[in-house]
């Protein structure tokens, strides 16, 4: 079957993929709408807690991970055109951007627990460590599936012909980047 016969893809990567992205995107949205649901019954609590957070590096986190899927952009397009060496370079920058993520999270978590604060300090705080250590763990999982597509990439698995799991990586971390671009303002910024 030549390029021209074969069917176009409505989405990049495995239908599995966005069957489980739109489950996580469902979990995160449930967790939004309680999150937004108690904000409501105690305005002042969530706004001195969240006062509380330091707001820059939550903004540097949402640059490196909008950093983190312009780099798994170029990485599917790099295999794309055939290019298994940059796809991989790309890939590779990209999980360190994830770790650059996860650093800059678990300083702000021992930040909050060397404070003594905890998922039963406050309503605020339950939902800022439940969501975000919910969002981290994501990112991790994240982190471990461009892995395997980076070894697969480097021993040759892919090409411009055949480049689904790249894509399929890219489409979770894409996910992630997204829950973060919600989360983010949700829990940092808005009053």
């Amino acid at each position: 079957m030549s390029n021209q016969e074969k069917p176009q893809k409505i989405l990049p990567g495995d239908l599995a993929i966005w069957i489980f992205i739109c489950a996580e995107l469902l979990v995160f949205g449930v967790f939004f709408l309680a999150y937004a649901f108690a904000r409501t019954g105690d305005i002042a609590l969530f706004n001195a807690s969240q006062s509380t957070l330091i707001r820059e590096l939550g903004a540097i986190n949402t640059l490196v991970l909008i950093t983190s899927s312009y780099f798994v952009v170029r990485a599917v397009t790099a295999i794309r055109e055939n290019n298994s060496k940059s796809c991989a370079h790309w890939l590779i920058a990209t999980l360190l951007m994830g770790g650059t993520f996860l650093i800059i999270k678990i300083y702000e978590f021992h930040e909050k627990f060397s404070h003594g604060i905890s998922l039963t300090t406050n309503t605020f705080y339950m939902f800022y460590l439940s969501m975000t250590f919910f969002h981290f763990m994501h990112v991790i999982l994240g982190m471990v599936i461009l892995a395997a597509v980076l070894l697969k990439t480097r021993r040759g698995g892919y090409s411009a012909q055949s480049h689904t799991g790249v894509e399929t990586g890219a489409s979770y971390w894409h996910m992630v980047d997204l829950v973060w671009i919600v989360l983010f303002p949700l829990i940092y910024i808005m009053r």
